[in-house]
């Protein structure tokens, strides 16, 4: 291929994609280092030649005319975000995907949401959120989505896990290796406001799969905060009134409630998983590197971010259509197994 070098005049995307025989948006895409776009670095190598030998230059003017500012609004403080580490990976997810996509990312935690909100492209909501602090965003900003909040039944667009595959998935696998007394800790949650108390959906789950095989008992079952500490009492109180009717073993909530159910175990000398195993929800980096390690349901937190902003997108692009219905995008899961549950045999 022969390429004509210009002197003072710029060449467009257009024709380098002409050039290089690919698209116009694979051309922006490479020569902005989109770190996302799946192109062999042959195909990266031929763009950025073509474009040097054209005397291609970027209109900076143009791109940050063009940028955008996206409202994050976060239900958890600052302090409380650090603690748990599922809404933090969440928030990751979705700047780094809002910055491939050429967004300016505005954080917001949920108490600081007011008219400055109607001068961005649009929000989204991490967390759990009233139905009356749904609608007051809605009015600041119409192009909203909602992560890890299920707002389909309040008519906003959300992304959300799929819990109850996750719970039976893990509760199987306790069944499967004849691990049939099973416990949960649970924990209990309330939006920001106080407006609302939230079921958990795990609870749900592990309530409902149990009890068509008449192996629910409420008596294994406690409920306190998404905590270390509160994991570590709930198991406490259990191994006091349980005693020798103790669970093989115990569905923890989410990691930090199944740390502190480690230590408990590990304090009075209680075998794990060899007497009682233990699976969480998360995966969180902290689970690998608890002793014995976590077996834990992995959360796909980037995805859910990547996909709330697509779902954004894809709604403000038909702002000028016909209304469109509000969307609910369910993320799937996976059981990672490490060394505090059993193989499956």
């Amino acid at each position: 291929m022969h390429i004509k070098e210009r002197g003072a005049e710029m060449a467009t995307i257009k024709e380098i994609a002409e050039l290089a025989k690919v698209s116009s948006a694979t051309v922006s895409r490479v020569l902005n280092y989109d770190k996302s776009l799946s192109v062999s670095e042959e195909t990266k190598e031929r763009i950025f030649k073509i474009a040097k030998n054209v005397n291609y230059k970027k209109n900076n003017r143009k791109t940050k005319e063009k940028q955008k500012k996206l409202a994050l609004i976060e239900w958890y403080s600052q302090k409380e975000e650090l603690d748990d580490l599922y809404y933090y990976s969440i928030r990751l997810g979705i700047e780094k995907a809002a910055r491939n996509s050429g967004y300016q990312i505005v954080r917001y935690f949920q108490s600081e949401v007011s008219d400055n909100l109607k001068d961005t492209a649009g929000i989204l909501a991490i967390g759990k959120f009233s139905k009356e602090q749904q609608d007051r965003m809605y009015n600041y900003s119409p192009n909203i989505v909602f992560v890890d909040c299920d707002t389909l039944a309040s008519g906003y667009n959300c992304v959300v896990t799929d819990f109850y595959n996750s719970v039976v998935n893990l509760l199987n696998n306790f069944i499967e290796n004849n691990q049939k007394k099973i416990g949960m800790l649970a924990g209990e949650e309330h939006t920001m406001d106080f407006a609302e108390n939230l079921i958990d959906p795990r609870l749900v789950a592990f309530k409902s799969y149990l009890t068509n095989y008449n192996l629910y008992h409420s008596k294994y079952v406690y409920v306190g905060k998404f905590t270390v500490e509160s994991g570590y009492q709930m198991m406490k109180q259990a191994l006091v009134e349980l005693k020798d009717d103790l669970p093989q073993a115990f569905f923890a909530a989410n990691d930090s409630i199944a740390v502190g159910a480690l230590r408990a175990l590990n304090e009075a000398n209680i075998a794990v998983p060899k007497k009682v195993s233990i699976i969480s929800f998360n995966d969180t980096s902290i689970a690998k590197y608890v002793s014995p390690s976590l077996s834990s349901i992995c959360v796909d937190t980037e995805e859910m971010g990547r996909t709330g902003l697509m779902l954004l997108e894809e709604f403000a692009a038909g702002k000028n259509k016909l209304k469109r219905s509000p969307r609910k995008i369910t993320i799937g899961t996976r059981l990672v197994v490490r060394e505090s549950s059993l193989a499956k045999k």
